[in-house]
């Protein structure tokens, strides 16, 4: 394969990841919290004497992290953040980083994910349900009642690097470069944060790559020929 093949070829590999990442944004269009992602290309060069060659490499990732819709689920243990930052979560690999807000409390009385990861307070504790209580409240700020009396306070936390942060599952986010908490956040009770994937955009982004791709394609099967007439001339 000449180098046009290896340009187009680079090319059609990027097309390929960004095709499965919007398919996962369509796929989780109804998952509470999540972020869209997006590829970033960028341009390798590569030199050689007095020529170079341009290749295309979709290697970044870019995540949305604008405001998704809220909903209302009357749920005692549904939180939405209203503005930015995460909840933190305690998993096995580690502190993670999460919009998703459709808790509930263990056997333990802890409270915990969907997955079962502990809940973490503004002191990155973890945050205990009292036994027994009957109306548990929470406060814009993220104070925690149970029966009118203050017991904690769930954190809201964001990444000091935002670039650095890392999608580890689907709502889920590593912060490598540490987080701080937010000041003045606002969380609300009885209502969890839609996706934030606009469907509509999605579909018209899937059919322009699946286009970019096919083209792509039609030129390397074009490139092949030319080098298999070629082959076949100097043979003669």
């Amino acid at each position: 394969m000449d180098n046009a093949g290896y340009v187009s070829l680079t090319r059609q590999s990027g097309l390929l990841k960004e095709l499965q990442t919007v398919a996962n944004n369509i796929a989780n269009i109804s998952t509470t919290g999540f972020k869209r992602e997006g590829v970033v290309f960028s341009e390798f060069v590569k030199t050689s004497g007095a020529d170079s060659i341009s290749f295309a490499d979709a290697h970044g990732r870019l995540t949305d992290t604008s405001q998704g819709m809220l909903a209302e689920t009357g749920g005692t243990l549904d939180f939405a953040i209203d503005g930015e930052g995460f909840f933190l979560l305690a998993t096995p690999n580690g502190e993670r980083l999460t919009r998703a807000g459709s808790f509930t409390s263990d056997n333990q009385g802890e409270l915990v994910s969907n997955d079962g990861y502990q809940v973490l307070d503004i002191g990155g504790a973890p945050i205990f349900i009292p036994p027994n209580a009957k109306n548990i409240a929470l406060a814009p700020d993220g104070t925690l009642s149970a029966d009118g009396l203050p017991f904690t306070q769930i954190g809201i936390f964001v990444p000091q690097d935002a670039g650095a942060m890392i999608r580890e599952s689907g709502v889920m986010f590593r912060a490598d470069g540490g987080y701080a908490p937010v000041e003045n956040g606002i969380l609300m009770q009885g209502f969890v944060e839609q996706s934030n994937v606009n469907p509509v955009a999605e579909m018209t982004r899937m059919i322009e790559v699946q286009r970019g791709y096919e083209l792509s394609q039609k030129f390397l099967e074009r490139e092949d020929d030319r080098i298999r007439s070629v082959v076949r001339i100097l043979g003669q």
